[in-house]
């Protein structure tokens, strides 16, 4: 199945908490997105592994997109090596889409920053075609999305570019909130954690909102990115 958009997160519930207005969005518009996990958030202080895998389960349907993978990496071990880096090139040429997304270059959670270069770095890797995969039992060919962007986590980094996600920001929260298990509830019993308080919840509103501000627009996701953005014309910028 290729797919226009490929978005990857360290964690289940990294892509949902970046960019998954932005997400919704494209889907609306007919694109065809997956998302693929590296861990499956074991070292979780709330939760577990099963039930973060049905919350992801549930917030793909909710977002709609047409794949969702996990890649079980260890959680806040893995490492930008050889085989790690395999892993997720088998995913850029099985899906081949023209857009990647993945996390945040620097963040709190170590996690973020080594999923994000180890996901650059394989993008690139997977364009030479003189590194061999097979997947499934099928050679793959070489094949190099034509972009990354991160998404912002944690930090107030500067965005490069927002995207307008004000029809979508109901539908962000509603695949947020999927993972009842990792967010603040109240009356909850699970410890508290930095993301698991009110104030972290109702950032993902006003952050968003505080984006859209300064554009122009009710709500906005920011991405940053590796390269230069180019536009056919200024009328492209808004």
């Amino acid at each position: 199945m290729k797919l226009n958009i490929l978005a990857f997160g360290a964690h289940p519930d990294d892509v949902e908490l970046g960019c998954s207005g932005t997400i919704a969005k494209e889907v609306s518009l007919g694109k065809k997105v997956g998302i693929v996990d590296l861990t499956r958030g074991e070292l979780g202080t709330r939760g577990s592994v099963p039930i973060r895998d049905a919350e992801a389960k549930k917030a793909a349907e909710i977002l709609g997109i047409s794949v969702r993978e996990n890649l079980s990496m260890r959680d806040g071990f893995f490492v930008n090596d050889e085989q790690h880096q395999l892993e997720i090139i088998k995913r850029i040429r099985k899906y081949r889409p023209e857009i990647v997304i993945c996390n945040a270059i620097d963040d709190r959670h170590i996690d973020h920053g080594k999923g994000s270069k180890l996901v650059s770095d394989a993008c690139f890797l997977s364009g030479l075609r003189k590194i061999e995969t097979v997947h499934d039992g099928v050679s793959q060919e070489a094949w190099r999305p034509k972009v990354v962007y991160h998404y912002i986590q944690w930090k107030n980094i500067e965005p490069d570019f927002v995207v307008d996600i004000s029809e979508f920001i109901d539908k962000k929260t509603a695949a947020i909130m999927a993972y009842s298990s990792q967010f603040y509830t109240e009356n909850s019993n699970e410890p508290i954690t930095p993301i698991a308080t009110k104030n972290f919840l109702e950032s993902i509103h006003y952050r968003s909102q505080d984006l859209g501000r300064i554009v122009g627009v009710e709500y906005a996701e920011g991405f940053t990115v590796e390269r230069y953005l180019a536009v056919n014309s200024l009328a492209d910028l808004k």
